[in-house]
């Protein structure tokens, strides 16, 4: 496996470190054994700005490590059941956070069969609440240090630009002009993303513009 990124590469821009955990590795090494899986599906959410994000206008128990400075987990839980990971970016008090949406499995494939309860390969890791489930990343897990704990992110593959698609966040209708931002990136034709990307609208692409000017 690949070595950690250096702490600095947390404290970036969020918007293009969604873009830059495409072909990361997450790794969970637990009691049961080791699973992890190559990131091919984020969402960038900037806390300032952006409507669709829990740090929106909301420092909270929940949201609390989201202002930590970047390279530790936000973990929460949706429905009452599934849990959602989340890579903290960004400086400390900004509020800004990566979802990972999927995973192509690498390791332990068997053992994500069996907490998934699934044979599908292509149906362990293809959406937020599927890889914890298969990874058993848990509440437990919130706060964790990515770079040196049992929950960590390695260098894996390099994704090139051609190979990045970007469209709109998936499930984020309420969060009016938020909603339309282009912040989903996926690994171009990857059988493992949850949602076949649309195409991006010029709308979304002034966005984008206006986002890395600011």
């Amino acid at each position: 496996m690949g070595k950690v990124p250096e702490a600095a590469f947390y404290l970036g821009d969020t918007v293009e470190l969604a873009r830059h955990l495409l072909g990361k590795l997450l790794v969970h090494d637990t009691p049961e054994g080791v699973t992890g899986g190559m990131i091919v599906e984020t969402e960038a959410y900037v806390g300032s700005l952006d409507k669709a994000c829990h740090a929106w206008q909301n420092r909270s128990a929940r949201t609390e490590v989201m202002f930590h400075a970047g390279g530790v987990a936000y973990v929460y839980l949706i429905y009452g059941m599934h849990h959602c990971f989340n890579v903290v970016t960004g400086p400390e008090g900004e509020g800004n956070a990566v979802l990972i949406r999927a995973l192509e499995p690498v390791l332990g494939v068997d053992l994500m069969k069996r907490r998934r309860g699934t044979a599908s390969e292509r149906n362990l890791c293809s959406g937020p609440g599927k890889l914890c489930q298969a990874l058993a990343i848990t509440r437990a897990d919130y706060g964790a240090d990515l770079r040196h704990g049992s929950l960590r992110i390695l260098e894996y593959r390099n994704i090139p630009a051609s190979e990045i698609a970007v469209s709109e966040r998936v499930n984020v209708e309420y969060a009016e002009e938020a909603a339309r931002f282009p912040w989903r990136f996926t690994v171009r034709d990857n059988p493992f993303v949850s949602k076949v990307p649309g195409h991006t609208s010029k709308s979304c692409e002034k966005k984008k513009k206006i986002h890395q000017k600011g």
